[in-house]
């Protein structure tokens, strides 16, 4: 298949969801950073936007963001990737959204709140995504300033750190407990959802020195995971006799349904306060056009964790995201939608099947636009 060019960074969170299928799907191609002329004069007005990543095929097609990339080659390849069977579909989505929204918190705080070990590794990184020609150092020192503020926004202030940690901590170790049995999240082949993880837990909390160091120390399976879904080949050489297959006869294993009850614990308050906060603000905005872009944030939702009150921005994107979860499951049966409604109710997801917003998202010119 003719070279395709990956607009993106090792830093870059959805950039390593990208990357990731890339590899995974065996598609020939090269990852720039966009600085060049090219990428500026050329690919980013026709993506729509600068954020990244973004592909150029051969032909000069252009396709900005991670899951719009992998829609596309999906496509193309018959669905390799997407599960075949009710709950293995469903929880391939739901670790999408999880692996996209669900995670930052962890990823922007063991990112910027630790200067001490992150500090130099960082400011190299931003530094390398300036154009040469530019004071790459004094804008390297503003984006970071601004992503700093970022990781505050997503909640991530002194407030919250012993939360975010305590929680992440025993995260480690359930999805250690699961790479330890299996190699992907659905056995022996990586599905969507495993695209999803890698985005914050390649590029943020396994390959930023301190969430890297806690990673390699308290979950070794877990790091293998990563390392596995950034080679071609399927690399599950401490597995004796796996197949390049999903589990047989839509099996979820207890463990997945463990990891789902501890990702629960704030993914399920967050996102339903997120769409409160989002239906109030589309309420306020009945002049609003079909075709325009959503925005990143459109508010700031409060709910509970662990005893505190957690503020972070509501994005529209992660009902983006859901409603995919939502829509495979109004097209199973009766039968089907019981099955996943048990498993999800299991691993305490349930009322994710009806948390919506009021208004639909769409894509539109490589933009995800509210329909």
């Amino acid at each position: 298949m003719s070279e395709i060019t990956l607009y993106g960074t090792p830093l870059s969170l959805y950039t390593g969801k990208a990357r990731s299928y890339l590899i995974k799907a065996g598609l020939a191609y090269r990852e720039l950073t966009p600085t060049s002329e090219h990428a500026r004069s050329h690919v980013q007005p026709r993506a729509g936007s600068k954020t990244i990543p973004v592909i150029e095929t051969a032909e000069g097609d252009v396709i900005r963001d991670g899951t719009a990339i992998i829609d596309h080659y999906e496509g193309l390849s018959d669905y390799t990737f997407s599960p075949s069977t009710p709950k293995q579909r469903i929880v391939s989505r739901l670790f999408d959204v999880i692996g996209a929204e669900g995670l930052l918190r962890p990823a922007m705080h063991y990112r910027w709140n630790f200067p001490e070990l992150n500090a130099n590794f960082l400011t190299f990184h931003f530094e390398t995504m300036i154009p040469p020609e530019m004071d790459r150092k004094a804008l390297a020192e503003s984006t970071m300033d601004r992503m700093r503020n970022a990781g505050q926004a997503f909640g991530a202030v002194p407030e919250s750190f012993d939360a975010i940690e305590s929680l992440y901590e025993v995260l480690l170790e359930k999805f250690n407990e699961h790479f330890g049995l299996y190699p992907y999240l659905l056995g022996g082949r990586p599905c969507i959802g495993d695209f999803g993880l890698i985005a914050p837990l390649y590029a943020h909390l396994g390959r930023d020195p301190a969430p890297l160091r806690l990673m390699q120390l308290k979950a070794i399976r877990l790091f293998r995971w990563v390392e596995r879904m950034n080679r071609p080949e399927s690399d599950v050489g401490e597995f004796d006799g796996v197949t390049e297959t999903y589990l047989a006869d839509d099996e979820i294993p207890p463990t997945l349904i463990e990891l789902m009850k501890h990702l629960a614990i704030d993914f399920v308050p967050e996102t339903t306060a997120a769409a409160g906060c989002i239906n109030d603000w589309l309420d306020a905005q009945p002049e609003l056009s079909s075709g325009t872009p959503i925005e990143r944030a459109v508010g700031t939702a409060s709910f509970e964790l662990k005893g505190q009150t957690i503020s972070a921005i509501a994005q529209p994107y992660r009902f983006y995201l859901l409603a995919r979860v939502q829509e495979e499951y109004e097209r199973l049966t009766q039968d089907e939608k019981a099955d996943v409604h048990n498993m999800l109710e299991n691993g305490g997801m349930e009322t994710l099947l009806n948390t919506r917003l009021t208004r639909q998202i769409g894509r539109a010119k490589n933009l995800e636009v509210w329909l």
